[in-house]
């Protein structure tokens, strides 16, 4: 999934990012809610962190501003006042999900795959095709009972493929769906990603490419 956190505390940010990325998640970072608005604008983010309580363009406006948006993501709102009317007023303004400061990392992270669960079709909790079997939660993949070992990159194009159920899912989506902000566009790197998995994943093939549109399982 993709991850949006909106911080100005730089060093939570960044902190946050890193664990996210650690759990398989392509995370961006913006210090402030006007840069918040203007990624959210042109990437399409599963789930949005958002400070409540950033100076400049208030957390409640960005909120706001996301739930009614081309690009529309489910916002976990982080704050460090944490009383009921507190919630109830981030709840009101469009946020999908609240959690007061200090919080437990690993809260964050099963609030955060909570809420990227309800912004695409309902799946089942393990993705199932043939002796293909992978659990999103435990981020653990296995072929024909053989535990894989995959790079974090190499599970989310197989999470995504798998997904996507037998449609062919392009390059560009899963850069986009896959990679963070700093992925260039025009790497290699989706095709060297998919090369690597085929080969993990071994013979008969399972990944197809479709000429000039993309690859599907």
């Amino acid at each position: 999934m993709r991850v949006l956190i909106v911080e100005d505390h730089e060093e939570l940010a960044h902190t946050v990012a890193a664990g996210l990325r650690r759990e398989g998640m392509a995370v961006d970072v913006a210090l402030d809610g006007h840069t918040g608005l203007e990624r959210a604008s042109v990437n399409d983010y599963d789930v949005v962190v958002l400070d409540r309580d950033l100076p400049g363009l208030h957390g409640d406006e960005v909120c706001g501003r996301l739930a009614t948006g081309e690009r529309p993501a489910r916002v976990l709102m982080l704050t460090a006042a944490g009383t009921i009317d507190d919630r109830v007023s981030g709840l009101g303004i469009g946020a999908d999900d609240y959690l007061p400061k200090p919080f437990a990392f690993a809260e964050l992270v099963a609030r955060i795959r909570a809420l990227a669960r309800r912004t695409r079709p309902a799946l089942p909790p393990v993705l199932v095709h043939g002796g293909l079997r992978l659990d999103p939660s435990t981020r653990v993949a296995t072929g024909d009972g053989r535990r894989l070992t995959l790079s974090p990159k190499e599970f989310a194009v197989l999470e995504l493929l798998l997904s996507a159920r037998g449609a062919v899912v392009s390059a560009e989506q899963l850069l986009e769906r896959g990679w963070d902000e700093f992925a260039d566009p025009f790497t290699q790197t989706v095709k060297v990603t998919v090369s690597r998995l085929r080969r993990k994943l071994g013979a008969p093939p399972l990944i197809e490419t479709v000429p000039q549109a993309g690859y599907r399982i």
